[in-house]
Order: structure tokens, then sequence, then C-alpha cells
């Protein structure tokens, strides 16, 4: 952050206020641990924070301190709506793009004219925030902000319940520690969260060990339909609505199943296709190791974004289309 910015918020912070905290819709672990570590902050200093997730939020997440006191916009948008117009500060994180949000609350978010805080860690931000923490170094929104809770000068605040949220989105962004945008300052802020009395070994559990029977069958069929294309160092995975729909499927369950794709021998770019027929959609996952940049892969061709070696996109083509798309893409990039 530069001073500017670290003045700015302190000035915002320096009296109580009501504030909403908002990650983005369909929220991961490092949006709700960012949000509700931050929801913790905000309260231990006397402020009024509400976090006001766009849609619902996976089950496996629910077991974060504060959780349950979540509103969710689309679920009562009425009441989430009143809670916004008497907002006195609005923090937005872990995207940078009001969009983000989906429609529907996007749409509330314009007739807002408080001043934003954002704090996010992918590329080519919006103008929106008055204060503005963005910065694609960093491996998680959630360890930007113990980075913004120092630099606003109140470290000692940051408790175990505090950690606990920030831990959870550092680990499940750094993919256990095993990204790229994992360094050595990452290793000391988990170490300080370690000492300060955080379960590490728990909260892993409780975020990868915690599946339902469902859950694990989706990944099964996930894993039978993983196609390889050598020729390419690409793979590429798919489920459809009628194979989700089978397992039940439920908000999370497909969290992750992109990284499989990637610890296939000489994989260096994978992609993991779901269709949303409810939204008109396929909702695809990008995952890559050394420079193969899936964000501006997925920004060129597929209406998305996201970081180097971890991005998403959509499409409205059909499944196949979207897949045979995809393939003839790579030949493209190939040819040069």
């Amino acid at each position: 952050m530069t001073n500017e910015a670290i003045e700015a918020a302190k000035e915002l912070l320096a009296t109580p206020k009501k504030i909403v905290i908002i990650p983005h819709r369909n929220p991961d672990g490092d949006a709700m641990g960012s949000t509700l570590g931050l929801y913790h902050f905000l309260k231990y200093k006397g402020h009024q924070p509400t976090v006001i997730s766009p849609n619902e939020f996976p089950d496996f997440l629910s077991w974060l301190p504060a959780s349950d006191t979540v509103m969710t916009f689309e679920a009562d948008k009425e009441k989430a709506s009143g809670i916004l117009k008497e907002a006195e500060l609005i923090f937005t994180l872990d995207f940078n793009h009001l969009g983000r949000t989906g429609e529907q609350m996007e749409q509330a978010l314009k007739d807002i004219t408080v001043p934003y805080i954002m704090i996010d860690h992918h590329q080519m931000p919006d103008t929106y925030a008055t204060v503005a923490f963005s910065d694609t170094a960093y491996g998680s929104t959630c360890e930007m902000v113990y980075h913004f809770i120092n630099a606003i000068g109140e470290s000692s605040a940051i408790d175990k319940t505090i950690a606990t949220c920030l831990y959870t989105g550092i680990v499940t962004d750094s993919g256990s520690f095993r990204y790229p945008s994992t360094t050595g300052t990452t290793h000391r802020i988990v170490a300080e969260f370690i000492d300060k009395g955080i379960d590490n070994s728990r909260i892993h559990s409780l975020l990868f060990d915690n599946h339902s029977p469902n859950r694990i069958q989706i990944l099964a069929k996930a894993l039978q339909n993983i196609k390889v294309l050598p020729e390419y160092n690409a793979s590429y995975t798919w489920l459809s609505q009628e194979e989700l729909s089978s397992f039940n499927h439920a908000k999370g369950d497909t969290e992750g199943i992109v990284n499989y794709g990637l610890s296939i021998k000489d994989i260096v770019f994978t992609a993991f296709f779901t269709e949303n027929k409810e939204e008109g959609i396929i909702k695809i996952s990008f995952r890559s190791t050394g420079d193969f940049d899936v964000n501006k892969f997925a920004r060129q061709y597929f209406n998305g974004g996201g970081h180097v070696n971890a991005a998403g996109g959509k499409s409205t083509d059909t499944l196949e289309a979207t897949i045979k798309k995809f393939i003839a893409t790579l030949a493209e990039i190939k040819k040069g």
C-alpha cells in the first residue's frame, strides 16, 4: 500500500462506522476467509460490520468463525439492500470489478455513493474504490488483509480468530503452499498464526478431508472424464449438468477438481468445464505451471481472467462446442 492509501484508510476507520464487507459471487476459501477475518478485526475496533455475500458460500466453509452471521444478497435482497443503503463504508475483497458480485448485487451497488476500500490481488482493477490495495504479487487476499491490518498500525489486534480466518484463505489460494506466489513472507505469516494458537492441522482437515459421499463421486466422474492432449502438454476434463445432477451436486462440490489435471506427467496446462443449464453457461477453470499465462488465455478466448497460473472463464456455447473451441485454440497457439 502507498502511504497515501494507508493514511486514507486510517482516516476512514478513525471513528466507528456501519461497514459492509463483500466477497465475490460464488465465494471460495480466500473470499470468505478474508471477509470474515476483516469482520472480526472491524468488530474488535468498535465498528458495526456486516458481511454480505452475493450468493451462498460452500458448506465446507461453514465452520469459519461467524460464518453464521453472513447475509446472502440473492436470498434476502430486500434486507441486504437496506443494510447496504445504511452503510457508511464498503470493503470489497478478492475481486476488483463490481460485476463479480453478479447482476443483482452489482445493480444495487451502483446506487451506493459511500467510500469503498478494495483489497484484491487480481489483474486489471476497476476504479470504483476510494482506497485500493491492489497487487498481483500476493498469493491471496487473506495475506493482503494481514498486511492491511499491519499497515494501519493494528497488528496487535490479530488474534487466534482472525488468524484462523486468514490462514484459511492463504492455504486454499496457495494450493497448500505449492503455488509460485507462496513466498518466505507467506510462511512467516503462517508461523505467526500458529504461534497465536491456530489449529492448522484441523483447519486443513476441515477444508480438504470433510467431503460428502456425493462430492467423492463427482470427483471420481471428473477423473474418469479426463483427456490428455500430449501434443499440447495439456489436459482437460468436464462435468455435464446431467452428471452433476445425478450426484445431487451442491455448491463447492467441484472445488479443486481442476488441479488434478496438472498432476499428470508433462502437463503444464489444464482446463475443467462444468455445465450450468440454469445460468445457460459453461463455467471453465484454468490452471498452469511455469510461464503459460492462463489469465491472458482466459481473457482472450473465454471472457474471463484471473492470475498467471490460475484463471476462470465462461462460454455460452454448448459443452461440446466449448471443448472443441478449447482444443482448436490450443492448435492455433501452437502454430503461432
